[in-house]
This record gives C-alpha cells, structure tokens and sequence, in this order.
C-alpha cells in the first residue's frame, strides 16, 4: 500500500482531506472527529461504497437496524452522513468516536443543548433502574435489555399503568376489571395496563350500561314481568318463536285449503329417505319438519305429539315462559300464542337499545359499585405521575443507539466510505464470512451469497477465481453458501464435490462443499505449468483410449470366437472358407507407416543435429526459448486477467453498491490466500518407510539417450572414426582446397 499523502480539497469542501493509495484508486482517510464531522462535504464520486445490505454482513445487526431509518433494508451515504453528524453532536469532543469503544462514558456526553442534556438523564435512570446510579459510563449490556431496565421502576413514562403500580387492592381489582372488559394496553415493561384512552372509554361504557339498566328497573312491570327470570325466558322464547309461528301459520294454510293439509305435515317419501339409517338421539334428520303435526285450529301441544328434535327446547319454554305467564298447560292456542309474544314486546325493545359493551361480566351491581368509588380519580392521578418521566424513558432507545454508534460507527466508515479495513490486513472487512481451508489452501476473502445462481451471473466479471461453497453446521440444522477467492496455488484439484472445513468470524467449524466454480487464471506460475499439463493430460487420455480399445477389442474377439465355436457346433452348412490373404494391400500399409515412421525420424534427427551443432551456451537460450513460446501465451492472457482482478462485481452481486474499481493486485491477492508451508525452523525428516520402491530403469534409459546422443554428436563430427581408427563411426569428409591462382606475369 501507498504512503498516505495530503491532498487539496475535494470538490466545494473547506476541510482539507488526506488520501491513502490502495487497490488501484484513492481512498480517504478518515482518522480525526473533523474528518467525520466533514464528511457530508467529501463528494460522493470518492466514496468506495454507496449503499450496502444489512444483511450478511459480520456486524452488529441492532447497529445497522439503526442506521437503516426506513428499514428498507439498505444503509446508503444520507444515513451514514446522519448517523454521524447526529453521534458528533450529542458527544463533547467527536474525536472520540473514532476510538471504537464499547464503553460509553457520562462525562463525553454533550450537556450544552437540550437534547444532549436529556440524553445524559435518560443514561443516568438507565443507571439508577439497574441499581448502578454512581456508575460514570454506560455500556452495550446496561441498554441492551429494555424492558429489565423498566421492569425495575414503579412508573415508566409510558402512560400505561399495571396493575401493581396501584397502592391499594380495589384499584388494582378495578384496573384488572377494566382490562377483562376492554382488553390490555401493554406497558413498557411487557405488563398488561390501562390508559387514559381506555380508563376513559370503560367509565363511558359503564355509565351507559348503569343507565340502560336504570330505565328497565324503572318499568319493570312492562319491560321485565318475570322480574330476574325474564333474561332466561326470553332467551327461551328467542330459541322457538320462528318454529311456532311456523305451527300457527301451517294451521292457518290448512284452514285455507284442506287440500294442503297433506303436504304440510311432509310426505311419506320424506320419511323413507332416512328411515333405513341409524337415526341420532336428537333425531336431528327431523328438525326442519314442523314442530307438530298440522291442523285445522289445532293447538300446540307442549308435550306429546311433539317433533322429537325440538322436545328439549319446547320442555325448557313451557317451564320459562308458559307456565310463569299461563300457568300450568298441555298445549298453547294460537291466541294464547300471541299474548305470550306480547308479553316480550317491551323487553325485546329494551334489550335492542343495550349499549355494545362487555359489561355484562361484571354485572351492574359491580359497575354501579365502581361508578360509585374514587378508582376513576386514583388511576387518572396514576397516569399523569406516569406521564412526567415520559422524557427520561422515551430517550432509552436514544441513548442505547449513541452506545451503539460510539463502538460501531467509526469501523463501518472504514468499510464503507473507504475499504482501509480490507487493505490494511488489520482487521477483516465487514463482508469477509471468514476463512475456507480446503486443497492445503486458506481462503481470507470469502463471502456469504444469498443467490448462488444469480450471485455467479455478476461476480463472473470479476476475474477472480471463485469457488461457491454449500456450509452445513455439523450438529443443527444451520445452511448457507459462501463464495470463496482462491488468489494463491493453482486449480489442479479445485474441482465440484471437494470438501472442506469453513471458520466463521465466530470460529464455528462448517462442513463445505464446493458445488460451483468459476475458472480464472490464479497465478502466472498456473498459466506457465498449464500447457504442459493440458499436453500430458491429453497424451495420458489418448493412451486410456487406446488401452481400452485394446482391450475391448481383445474381449470382443474372444466374444467372437466362443459364439462361433459354438455355432459350428451347431450349424448344418459349413462356413465360407475365409478370404485370401491379400499381400499387396498389406504391404501397401506397412510401406505407408515406414514412410511416415522415416519422415518423423528425419524430422526428429534434423532437430537433434542442429541443436547439437549449437554451442554449449547457446542450448539454454534455445530450450527457454522453446519453452517461452509453449508457456508465453498462457502466462501474457493471465497476466491481463490478474490485472483486471476486481472484488466490485463481488460485492455488487450480493446487494452493495460499490463506487470504485477494488482492485486485488497480485501482490495482495497472494495475501488472502495462503499456501501451505512448513513451519520457521521446522526439522524435514525426508526418509519415508511408505514410500514407493524407486525402479532403476527411468534413470538407466535417461543415461542410454545422453550417451547415445553423445555418441552420435562424436560420430558426425568424426572424432568417434579417428579414435577407433575407421572401426566406427562416420569417416570425416575430405575437403579439397583449390590451389591458388598463379600471380599473373608482368607485361614488359
């Protein structure tokens, strides 16, 4: 990384900015309370990041809850930028917020403006509730739990008062009658109360209720003749009026028109439909036929010749309602019938003007009771104590959001204005999962993917070999996918179905599989290696091919022969005789392979010699450069694409968005994943009783082709002829040197 170096104000910005060189771009430096206080001027174009997720990211989760004000589940630029002038303002010096502490003390909090001076208060009852009122600082655990904080105190400012924040046992019996009727308004403290909206709404009720009650006790005699029976006899009359008026009206029909008689005591087919069915004892299949057979002026009878389905009710409304208001009865004529409807015209009246309340549980002697009692008064008095420390409450969620912002706000910024966490190796960033040790490798850069499919469509662009990893929590039932950089080694054994183990930031050990990959080049020693091994990798396929088609062909024929004797065995015809021998056409293949064999040897020997005519130091030059132009095409493409090496279209795919190019150099790409290497003075015992019995004749043969290309360079330059005096060898040919011309004679 770069030397940090001043810099002139950005864009319209009075405050001076210092910019660090990192990733291919420059970043802000933010290290003082001026930087943070300023940051509203830094023009946006510098910023790293824009927008991001507040989710799968290793932070605190309440913390970004907080910073996400719409919870739309995005923190973007405005919220950060209020978050800090709001966190500046509300300490002494804004210095310390770049300290990150988890400890916030009640002297940095600013008493100078009223907000500040409320927020202090707040901390301070937070303190007091929780038994710590000489405290001097407030931490994470002191506002984590609210409702610890407020469980403690009589009165929370809420407005809502429980149960037992009353002194005495009737106005605690009157708040619990209250919530019975209307229902519970939550306290602060989780507790089921009553507001002054519901205390004042059930008074309301009670009174229209005690009213309602007062009008029919005053006209008894009309409203109510049964006196307290009259509700249970109405509810009994309720129960069968609309089945006797469908008695008296059949009646009435009948007398009309004897010929409906038939039809309206129901057919005998009616009957037959169920009666080769087990009947119910309520003979319910009944109930909708008339209450008792129809006829002409006939009476209803109140016991026999009743519909067996409607026994039970017209038994309970000849106890309630006939025998009060007619005395003992076999059966009620139509004209007695309407008397009895008469005598709950008023009461029916009455009941529909009853008010729409749940009073009824209590009864009207209890609500008279309360109406009677000062419990309206006492809660009132309750509510309003309640309400005055409103401010010093309603400023918890104030002052837990500063604690959380005076430790986390300060890293955030380093993760999102710039990437200094990520580049400076310090600390890892806010989207690093963790570490993935898989193929002898570790893995730095690793991110949690929400998407796999469409994560792998975006970070393609990155140029960055990537490895998605399905995680499993051995013992739970815990998921989720990472995608892992591997920048370091090469791919040989990256492959689908490899498994590895996965260390979150907390150091939970997962069970990882890769499950998808995306090919891109890792190091240029990679891109070197790759055409040779392509080269023997094809080689090695091409002799599995043909062992294999040997091999079939082997089987095949054996197939073959088995069938055929077997045939013969059974077959009548003897068979063709094969065909002729055909010599020239054989001779023709054999005479095509030697030709060809003759022309790769020439080849080949043209190669050798000439190489061998080089000079010693001009061998190395040839074989580097051979092996230069085998390997430099794959080393220069690679070498384009660990440039073009860009974690953006990473972070962009799982929900950032991010406003420079972040580049992975390979020089830092080599530091997010880490080889495999022996210990500092680590002892290597290199004798392995395991391993493989080493065969001589490698080196025999390697030796016989170094001689023999010796021997052969001897040969043609016929020192070989010379020190066997002609025995073997190539004779040396002979060069003829033309004399010299006579000098030509002078003409005298």
């Amino acid at each position: 990384m770069a030397t940090d170096q001043a810099s002139l104000p950005a864009g319209n910005s009075s405050h001076r900015w210092t910019f660090f060189r990192a990733g291919g771009f420059d970043q802000v430096k933010l290290a003082t309370g001026a930087d943070l206080m300023a940051l509203d001027q830094l023009d946006q174009k510098l910023w790293v990041a824009l927008s991001c997720p507040t989710q799968g990211l290793e932070f605190d989760d309440k913390t970004l809850a907080l910073l996400d004000d719409n919870q739309d589940g995005r923190i973007r630029a405005p919220e950060i930028i209020e978050a800090v002038k709001w966190s500046g303002a509300m300490l002494k010096d804004p210095d310390d917020l770049t300290k990150g502490a988890a400890v916030l003390p009640l002297a940095a909090i600013n008493d100078q403006s009223p907000e500040g001076k409320q927020l202090l208060a707040s901390a301070r009852q937070i303190l007091k509730n929780l038994g710590k009122a000489e405290a001097t600082a407030i931490t994470l655990e002191d506002t984590a739990d609210t409702a610890r904080i407020i469980s403690e105190t009589r009165f929370n400012g809420d407005g809502v008062i429980p149960a037992d924040a009353a002194d005495e046992d009737v106005i605690r019996q009157v708040i619990n009658d209250i919530i019975d009727c209307l229902g519970a308004d939550e306290d602060r403290s989780g507790k089921p109360g009553v507001s002054q909206e519901k205390l004042d709404r059930f008074f309301a009720e009670a009174q229209s209720y005690a009213d309602w009650w007062q009008e029919g006790e005053k006209n008894a005699a009309v409203i109510r003749p049964l006196g307290d029976a009259m509700d249970t006899a109405a509810a009994t009359f309720l129960a069968v009026r609309e089945k006797v008026d469908d008695y008296f009206t059949r009646c009435r029909l009948a007398a009309f028109d004897i010929r409906a008689l038939g039809a309206l005591n129901r057919q005998e087919e009616e009957y037959i439909a169920f009666a080769n069915k087990n009947l119910s004892p309520t003979l319910a299949e009944t109930s909708g036929f008339p209450l008792a057979q129809v006829d002409i002026g006939k009476p209803l009878p109140l016991q026999a010749g009743i519909n067996p389905a409607w026994i039970t009710d017209m038994a309970a409304f000849a106890a309630a309602v006939v025998r009060p208001l007619l005395g003992e009865k076999e059966a009620i004529t139509e004209t007695e019938w309407g008397s009895i409807n008469a005598a709950f015209t008023a009461y029916g009246k009455w009941y529909t003007d009853k008010p729409g309340t749940d009073m009824d549980k209590l009864g009207v002697e209890r609500v008279r009771e309360i109406l009677a009692g000062p419990a309206r008064k006492i809660i009132t008095e309750l509510i309003a104590r309640d309400k005055e420390l409103e401010p010093e409450f309603s400023n918890i969620a104030a002052v837990d959001k500063l604690v959380h912002y005076y430790r986390d706000l300060y890293p955030l910024l380093n993760n999102f204005v710039s990437f200094s966490d990520f580049y400076t190796r310090k600390d890892k960033a806010v989207f690093q999962a963790g570490t993935l040790y898989l193929d002898g490798r570790s893995c730095d850069l690793c991110l949690r993917v929400n998407d796999m499919d469409k994560h792998a469509t975006l970070a393609a662009l990155s140029r960055i070999y990537l490895a998605y990893c399905d995680c499993t929590r051995r013992g739970g039932n815990e998921k989720m996918t990472i995608a892992a950089a591997f920048t370091g080694g090469d791919s040989d054994f990256l492959m689908m179905g490899r498994n590895g183990v996965f260390y979150d930031r907390s150091g939970q050990d997962w069970d990882a599989t890769i499950v998808k990959i995306i090919e891109n080049p890792i190091s240029i020693r990679q891109a070197f290696w790759s055409p040779y091994k392509r080269i023997g990798k094809m080689i090695g396929n091409q002799i599995h091919k043909f062992t294999s088609a040997r091999e079939k062909a082997v089987i095949d024929k054996t197939d073959a022969g088995i069938v055929k004797t077997a045939q013969k065995a059974e077959a009548v015809k003897p068979a063709p005789p094969a065909p002729p021998f055909d010599v020239g056409k054989f001779a023709g293949i054999f005479a095509a392979i030697g030709l060809a064999l003759g022309a790769i040897g020439t080849a080949l020997a043209a190669i050798f010699t000439g190489f061998l005519k080089l000079l010693w130091w001009q061998m190395p030059i040839v074989i580097a450069g051979l092996m230069l132009l085998v390997s430099g095409p794959s080393m220069i493409i690679a070498w384009l694409k660990l440039r073009q090496r860009n974690l953006a279209p990473i972070l962009d795919a799982g929900g950032w968005a991010v406003n420079a190019r972040v580049r992975i150099n390979m020089t830092f790409g080599g530091s997010l994943t880490k080889v495999a290497a022996l210990p500092t003075g680590s002892i290597r015992k290199l004798q392995d009783p395991f391993a493989d019995k080493k065969s001589p004749w490698p080196k025999v043969i390697v030796v016989m082709l170094i001689l023999a290309g010796f021997l052969y360079f001897l040969s043609r330059q016929g020192i070989l002829y010379k020190w066997t005096s002609g025995i073997i060898g190539h004779k040396p040919a002979v060069v003829h040197v033309a004399p010299a011309p006579a000098p030509p004679v002078p003409v005298k």
